[in-house]
C-alpha cells in the first residue's frame, strides 16, 4: 500500500526561484496518478488536461496550451476539486504546477492521493464521475497501435470516459482511438470494454448528437 505524507515543508507561492527548483520540486513525495480534470489560465481561459504525477505540493500535467513559467493557474481535477498555484516549469507535452495550499488543504490531498494509488495497485474499478449520455449514433470505429481497426458500437459517453460494446480482446493500459478521440482502455465488463479519453471532452461538445 502507498501512502502519501503532507510534509512539513511549505510552498508561498510568491513566484518561483530558480535557486530552490530542485528541492521544492521533489519537497513531497510523487505518485503516478492520472485524472482528468480542466485548468484555467491567467487570461481566465480554459483547457482540458490530465495529471501525469501528483504531491501534495505539486502537480504535472499533460496539455495543449503551456502558459508561461510563473503563471498562475486555477485546476479543477476529478477526485481532488480545486486548486490553485503557479506553472514551475515546462516539461514534455504539458507544464508541472506549485501547488498554493494550507497545510490543512495539502493533508487532504495526501488523503486524496493515497485512496488514488491505492486503488491502481488493487485494480479497483475507475468510476466516471461525470455525467453520462447515450448518444444518437452509436456505430464507432476503434484504431489501436498497430494500425488495426475495430468496428464496435457505442454504449454510453462522458466527459471523461466511453463504455464500448466489443467481442475485441485488448490489454488493459492499451491506446485507442475512439473515432477521433485517443483515450486508454481501463476497464473490461461483459460484452465490452471502457475506454478513457486522455483529455476530457469539452462541455459544448458534450450532447447525445456528439461525434467522437
Amino acid at each position: 500500500m502507498i501512502a502519501v505524507e503532507a510534509t512539513a515543508g511549505t510552498e508561498t507561492g510568491r513566484g518561483v526561484s530558480r535557486g530552490r527548483d530542485a528541492a521544492d520540486q521533489r519537497r513531497h513525495q510523487r505518485v503516478r496518478v492520472a485524472v482528468l480534470g480542466r485548468y484555467m489560465l491567467a487570461d481566465r481561459r480554459e483547457y482540458p488536461c490530465q495529471t501525469e504525477d501528483m504531491s501534495p505540493g505539486g502537480v504535472r500535467l499533460t496539455c495543449a496550451v503551456v502558459g508561461e513559467i510563473g503563471e498562475r493557474v486555477v485546476l479543477y481535477l476529478e477526485h481532488i476539486g480545486r486548486i490553485e498555484g503557479v506553472i514551475a516549469r515546462h516539461s514534455a507535452g504539458g507544464f508541472a504546477v506549485q501547488l498554493n495550499a494550507t497545510p490543512r488543504k495539502r493533508d487532504k490531498i495526501a488523503s486524496q492521493l493515497t485512496w488514488l494509488a491505492n486503488r491502481e495497485i488493487l485494480g479497483l474499478p475507475e468510476g466516471r464521475s461525470h455525467e453520462r449520455l447515450v448518444p444518437t449514433h452509436t456505430a464507432v470505429t476503434l484504431r489501436v497501435e498497430s494500425g488495426r481497426e475495430i468496428q464496435a458500437r457505442l454504449i454510453d459517453i462522458s466527459m471523461s470516459g466511453v463504455a464500448i460494446a466489443s467481442s475485441a480482446t485488448l490489454p488493459l493500459g492499451a491506446a485507442v482511438t475512439v473515432g477521433s478521440t485517443p483515450g486508454r482502455l481501463v476497464r473490461y465488463f461483459e460484452g465490452g470494454f471502457g475506454v478513457q479519453f486522455l483529455l476530457p471532452l469539452s462541455p459544448d461538445r458534450f450532447h447525445a448528437g456528439m461525434t467522437l
